[in-house]
């Protein structure tokens, strides 16, 4: 069997695993997600607690919940009979990970977490394991078999209990109306939450890096204005300011070879009208989705009167760390 045939195997029988624990999913998982709402609501955490390979994925589920707004921490098993256990209260939901649910380890933490008033739920392949006894919910990660060729490294059962991982975290986020805007108040440093932070004002070029001019005005001095501005783009305005068109440095090119007097025409014969344009209030995630659906390298940045006061440039994005 080739490589190829052999990563297609371990994607199949990983699928295969997969399926089956979402056919097992039930009132169980209901049941999780209530638990650790109602943790949420009285200000308890969640303390995620797993040996091996399970902790490993155990860190990844911790990170995602933390990252959606339900606070939650590590525990290491064998550390917290050796005073971590100080980051245990009464009040907190505990999420246990042991395929085989009797990892000597995490069974010999059972009894010292179950001094503290608190909840268990356990992810585990074995309903009948110690674990499983333990818990005030099971979670059944049970699969068919490894993608292991010796059906012993744990490889479809981490993946299993990942994504029911996941599942859990975006069921919580749900419950609890959690929003963008929240999201992107826990992420400030990343480009989603510049995005939902920023607002366009905040990131558009203004005054001489900004080409405005007249419709009367000709070509000619319309493109000298963009020089000036090193912009590609001229926002142009009636007698009352208002914006009423776009020309660009890609429309001069287009017209020039058909045109022998474009240097010359007034910009209102040869501007765009009703240009695409956004508010200064907006969010700059919206001018980002502006970019995405529309054909454009630059937007327009209008006030409320429609009076053009600045110019998104698609080449500031990545400097300003948004694309």
């Amino acid at each position: 069997m080739g490589h190829l045939a052999h990563a297609r195997k371990v994607f199949d029988v990983e699928i295969a695993g997969l399926r089956a624990v979402r056919r097992r999913l039930d009132e169980a998982f209901d049941r999780a997600v209530e638990l650790i709402v109602e943790t949420l609501r009285r200000r308890g955490k969640i303390i995620v607690v797993g040996i091996g390979k399970s902790g490993n994925i155990g860190h990844k589920i911790a990170a995602t919940l933390t990252s959606t707004g339900a606070p939650s921490v590590v525990l290491n098993s064998v550390d917290a009979l050796h005073g971590d256990l100080g980051i245990v209260t009464d009040g907190d939901v505990v999420l246990a990970l042991s395929y085989s649910g009797e990892s000597d380890e995490l069974i010999n933490l059972l009894p010292a977490l179950r001094r503290f008033s608190i909840r268990l739920i356990s992810f585990t392949g074995s309903a009948r394991s110690t674990l499983a006894r333990y818990s005030d919910v099971v979670l059944n990660v049970h699969v068919p078999r490894e993608a292991c060729p010796f059906n012993l490294a744990p490889t479809t059962s981490t993946t299993a209990m990942l994504v029911l991982g996941d599942a859990l975290a975006m069921a919580v986020l749900h419950a609890r109306g959690f929003k963008k805007s929240d999201y992107a108040r826990l992420h400030p440093a990343g480009a989603i939450g510049r995005a939902m932070l920023l607002r366009v004002a905040d990131i558009m070029r203004t005054g001489n890096r900004h080409a405005v001019a007249p419709e009367t005005l000709s070509v000619r001095d319309g493109l000298l204005l963009m020089t000036r501005a090193k912009s590609g783009c001229l926002s142009i305005v009636n007698q009352r300011g208002k914006l009423v068109g776009v020309f660009t440095d890609g429309d001069f090119r287009r017209r020039i070879p058909e045109d022998d007097h474009l240097l010359t025409r007034p910009l209102r014969e040869v501007m765009t009208r009703n240009p695409v344009c956004i508010r200064m209030d907006a969010l700059a995630a919206e001018a980002l989705k502006v970019f995405n659906e529309r054909n454009i390298d630059d937007l327009i940045v209008v006030n409320a009167k429609r009076e053009p006061v600045g110019l998104v440039d698609s080449q500031d994005l990545p400097r300003l760390k948004l694309m």
